[in-house]
């Protein structure tokens, strides 16, 4: 394949690189300017809050807080980011048993607004929980040892590695899919399955398509009508649409319209490049015009490898939440899991579901079948 930018903008499109640190080599700021220190107060003390089950009444303690004082895209995307651990941790504090049903004005508001200037939607989106949630420890070096994450939830360093190998395989895209699958293997070495089954998944759960919440979310201070948000997903990140996108990669309608639903949940100017690849001349149909043998092989060969990183996708979704939930359910009594002093219940509606609301293994099963049957034959 041809290579990739890490950062999915057009040239014709790129801001300067600091208004985009989390794609160019460069964390956000790690600090707010000090009258959001209750937001970044809270937002650093994440897994303790919530193992104590304190989270929610240090939310409604919270100033109501103008989002008008913060300045530039670095600024906007941490307080994005604060504002979307927090609300996750405050949703999903007591597991799926005693969810909210509205969102305080004090988190709300400023939660909105900044979305808003963002073109982001409010909740936790795969751009937030990995694109822009890392930092070097110091400023050499990009591997894993040197990377930390900027905030937590419960799952200690099982969510830490999901995070930030998650990352080095969005960067692992830039020379080509081959390097992204050899990437996904390192879960195997960071992350304990039964933790992220468990704990870690239902914080990044939301309320669209979720059982445990089937009316949704009031963002009281916004609108009187609960709103529905997708969780975050794989389906968010914007490497695999560009590809499907650039090799023209037909999937069923139905999974079609969830992946194009779940662009709505990526930050503007990645939208606009998957768009961008869609609208230029398609290079499927170039290299059936042109009759070039060796064309069609190399372009066969990319989509082999595409529909390869989709089959091995499903081996690691099956090893982390289909033997993970046999596992849970295998277990006497209620099952629950602890990680360090805190104690959940697994999500049951998260069961046979991805965070993002798709049936996921039957859309991964079809989106991994449509790519195959991109093949050009001879």
């Amino acid at each position: 394949l041809p290579v990739m930018p890490i950062n999915p903008i057009p040239q014709s499109r790129l801001l300067h690189q600091s208004h985009h640190p989390e794609l160019c080599g460069c964390p956000l700021f790690l600090e707010l300017p000090a009258l959001y220190g209750p937001w970044m107060e809270i937002a650093n003390n994440l897994p303790h809050l919530i193992q104590s089950h304190q989270l929610r009444s240090q939310v409604y303690k919270m100033p109501q807080l103008s989002s008008q004082h913060l300045k530039g895209h670095r600024e906007l995307r941490l307080a994005h980011l604060a504002l979307s651990f927090i609300t996750m941790g405050f949703v999903w504090q007591e597991g799926e048993e005693e969810t909210v049903k509205l969102l305080p004005r004090n988190l709300a508001v400023p939660y909105w607004e900044i979305s808003q200037m963002l073109g982001l939607p409010p909740i936790l989106v795969h751009a937030d929980f990995v694109l822009a949630n890392w930092k070097k420890k110091n400023l050499n070096g990009g591997t894993y040892e040197n990377l930390d994450t900027i905030f937590s939830l419960p799952g200690g360093e099982s969510l830490r590695g999901f995070i930030l190998v998650t990352c080095l395989v969005e960067k692992a895209a830039a020379p080509g899919l081959k390097v992204q699958y050899n990437s996904y293997s390192t879960l195997l070495d960071y992350v304990d399955p039964a933790i992220f089954y468990a704990v870690i998944r239902i914080f990044l759960s939301g309320w669209k398509d979720n059982p445990a919440m089937p009316g949704g979310l009031i963002y009281e201070g916004v609108s009187d009508e609960p709103m529905s948000y997708s969780g975050g997903s794989a389906a968010q990140s914007t490497v695999l649409h560009a590809f499907d996108e650039l090799l023209t990669i037909h999937h069923s309608k139905e999974s079609t319209a969830f992946l194009h639903r779940m662009r709505d949940y990526m930050p503007p100017h990645h939208r606009a490049f998957i768009e961008e690849i869609q609208s230029a001349p398609s290079l499927k149909q170039h290299i059936l015009s042109s009759g070039n043998e060796k064309l069609r092989i190399a372009y066969n060969q990319c989509v082999s490898v595409l529909a390869d990183l989709r089959t091995y996708h499903i081996a690691i979704v099956t090893k982390f939440i289909v033997i993970a939930a046999a596992n849970a359910k295998a277990k006497k009594g209620k099952p629950s899991h602890w990680a360090g002093n805190f104690q959940i219940n697994p999500p049951s509606s998260l069961q046979e579901r991805g965070t993002g609301g798709s049936g996921i293994l039957s859309f991964l099963k079809s989106v991994r079948d449509t790519t195959r049957a991109g093949i050009i034959q001879g």
